[in-house]
């Protein structure tokens, strides 16, 4: 039986480039901190790859790329790195959207807890709703920390619109782009959405797991506006202790360049496999949950009638994988949070499914994928009858 991998935003498989740069790196055993021949050969690799993944994400000269365990892990040093850098001033609101990953909108929540005031602004149907944003462009705005495209719906957000009004009203604002979904995807980088943070992730782009990386722009740096969240052997520039894992990194870096240089053919492949899929959808008659503007990787799709994990697990029989929602989130029992924000009802986020595709997907597998869904559709509808 072929396996097809419909569930790309969950994780990607790593890619030959990212899995060669990892073995050639596992020779260089020496930590990147030692000043002797070992840890300057890992160190030289280290630098070099830190070149690399902020070539790919566009970072200007002097703006500092900071390497974590995750994406995760990167939200979190933007988030508390920044709201605890300094004692608390006259400003203390918090932009972010209702339908943030958990790593983003858990966090706020603790903030909430320590007196921030996080302002959730709607965005159902895939829009984000500037009016509540205008509503709290002023003096008091702290901080927005918002994602670049939705991870279960494909929605990009404005976000170059809400960082500029953001600075326009508050110019030590300190505007954050999780940038996970949105990575060699959309084309977006710090520069072109105005941000002084981003959070990017190296397993969303065919490299390995737990490696992360956060972008901070050399203002805050030069103001102490952000700082660590927890403290060590000072590695990072000081900003994340742990020494760091080289071999992953290598394996990021592989991976950005590789992506970085096929972006476009990527894209307009995805675009196309997507287009097809959504034609297709809609014909069957099947709501596809589709926002104003949407990345080319994500569509997102409701089922009549059937539980999304009873497609799911259907469709996995037959050796197709795709998701119900947020890899994050997804052994539990509540409706997505994303999905009642875009506007779908309890029963309808309950019986959605998410295709995610990668540029290694093929026209070909969209139609294995409809066949089987087509069985689905038939046999489920049947027995739940």
């Amino acid at each position: 039986m072929n396996e097809i991998y419909f569930d790309n935003s969950a994780t990607t498989a790593l890619s030959p480039a990212a899995r060669e740069a990892m073995r050639d790196a596992a020779d260089l055993f020496g930590n990147p901190s030692s000043l002797h021949f070992a840890g300057l050969r890992s160190a030289a690799l280290l630098k070099k790859a830190r070149e690399d993944v902020a070539a790919s994400l566009g970072v200007p000269e002097g703006g500092e790329l900071i390497f974590t365990a995750s994406g995760t892990e990167a939200n979190a040093l933007a988030i508390f790195g920044t709201a605890y850098a300094k004692s608390r001033r006259s400003s203390d609101v918090i932009l972010t959207t209702d339908s943030e990953h958990p790593s983003v909108a858990r966090n706020l929540d603790r903030l909430e807890k320590d007196g921030f005031r996080v302002v959730r602004v709607p965005t159902r149907g895939g829009t984000l709703d500037m009016d509540t944003v205008r509503k709290y462009l002023n003096e008091r705005l702290f901080g927005v920390y918002m994602m670049a495209v939705n991870n279960e719906t494909g929605a990009i957000y404005p976000l170059r619109e809400v960082f500029a009004a953001a600075h326009a009203a508050a110019p030590l604002c300190v505007c954050h782009a999780d940038g996970v979904q949105a990575f060699l995807k959309i084309g977006e980088t710090p520069a072109s959405l105005g941000a002084d943070l981003m959070s990017v992730s190296a397993h969303k782009i065919h490299g390995p797991k737990g490696v992360g990386a956060l972008f901070i722009a050399p203002r805050l740096v030069r103001a102490k506006s952000i700082v660590p969240f927890y403290d060590g052997g000072g590695q990072e520039k000081g900003f994340r202790s742990g020494t760091e894992n080289v071999i992953g990194i290598a394996g990021f870096a592989a991976a950005a360049r590789e992506g970085n240089a096929r972006f476009e053919a990527s894209k307009a492949h995805l675009e196309a496999l997507s287009a097809r899929l959504i034609a297709e959808l809609t014909a069957r008659g099947l709501r596809v949950n589709l926002p104003p503007r949407r990345a080319p990787h994500i569509v997102n799709f409701t089922l009549p009638r059937i539980k999304s994990q009873t497609m799911l697990n259907f469709l996995s029989a037959r050796g197709i994988a795709v998701s119900s929602g947020s890899a994050c989130s997804s052994h539990k029992s509540a409706p997505s949070a994303a999905l009642l924000a875009f506007g779908l009802s309890e029963s309808e986020a309950d019986t959605s499914l998410r295709v995610s595709f990668c540029a290694e997907n093929t026209d070909d597998e969209v139609t294995a994928f409809l066949d089987a869904l087509d069985a689905g559709l038939s046999t489920l509808i049947r027995i739940k009858r």
